[in-house]
């Protein structure tokens, strides 16, 4: 859409994990990569309509190309730097058993947004292997200090299930003493809920819903305690922003935008800023923004 300032890129679709909770593999069907030269031109396509940001999406990006002669992730994303003049993009999600070093090396180019969301699901061991989850808490630890080893300040948000079938107290304990220690930029808290078809339906010790709303409250707090320190931690940095919008506000107009690392920012500007990229200097905390100034 002209004057978009982001554009998804589906690069993949369907799933071949069959995590015990999922029930994708049996709606979406098997993976299939979209090919390189497709993935391209839809790029091209958008940065002539204007777009400044491309977010690659699917539901198993990091195994992208498994399915097309000599291509993978690395291989697709060294196409879109040299074929494309798009200047930001953002991977939207990776599992944590797909993060390399030859992956993360491709994050010296600055067109690479320093954002990493990467699926924990649960803190605990048993509850990761209940899951059919393929890594443990120590591999998952691993792969975010990989992360933190080659980018600086980068921002690293997750997705977590409260009261998976078999959870048990001691075993949320775990879970949430892990998300608390890894530093999370920002966490997505799921309540579980039964999918029928699915084999955790089949489990037993299903968590009762009182258990489960107190659990999701506790990974609430947790999380927006997270997402308050990362946001905290980066002021008095100066990051590249996309400004996507402006609302009307007795001090000027209010313009809202996105750092490359996944912060919500905002500045007041009597400047045309939309659809532009620029330094910022990030300055105080406001709830879930980060009030920025023009460099």
């Amino acid at each position: 859409v002209p004057g978009r300032s982001r554009a998804m890129i589906k690069i993949q679709e369907g799933c071949n994990q069959v995590c015990a909770y999922c029930i994708v593999p049996k709606v979406r069907g098997r993976e299939r990569s979209i090919p390189v030269e497709v993935v391209v031109r839809e790029i091209n396509d958008r940065v002539s309509q204007g777009c400044k940001e491309v977010v690659l999406t699917g539901t198993q990006l990091g195994t992208y190309g498994f399915d097309l002669p000599q291509v993978n992730l690395v291989s697709l994303l060294r196409r879109i730097l040299a074929e494309t003049a798009v200047p930001r993009i953002r991977v939207s999600s990776l599992q944590p058993q797909e993060i390399s070093a030859e992956l993360l090396r491709l994050w010296e180019d600055s067109r690479l947004c320093p954002h990493f969301h990467v699926p924990l699901q649960s803190g605990s061991d048993s509850i990761l292997k209940s899951m059919r989850r393929r890594y443990d808490t120590a591999g998952f630890s691993q792969s975010v200090g990989l992360i933190r080893e080659f980018i600086r300040d980068p921002g690293i948000t997750t997705d977590l299930i409260v009261g998976f079938p078999g959870e048990g107290q001691a075993e949320f304990r775990q879970s949430r003493d892990f998300a608390s220690g890894i530093g999370f930029s920002d966490m997505h808290i799921f309540p579980y809920s039964i999918r029928p078809g699915t084999s955790a339906a089949h489990l037993a010790g299903h968590v009762n819903d009182v258990k489960k709303r107190e659990r999701t409250g506790e990974m609430l707090e947790l999380s927006a305690a997270a997402a308050r320190e990362f946001r905290q931690g980066a002021l008095n940095q100066t990051r590249p922003v996309l400004w996507e919008s402006a609302k009307r506000q007795e001090s000027g107009r209010v313009w809202r935008g996105l750092t490359d690392n996944y912060l919500r920012v905002r500045t007041t500007s009597g400047k045309d800023l939309g659809n532009t990229i620029t330094g910022a200097r990030l300055i105080a905390v406001d709830e879930d923004w980060v009030t920025a100034e023009v460099v």
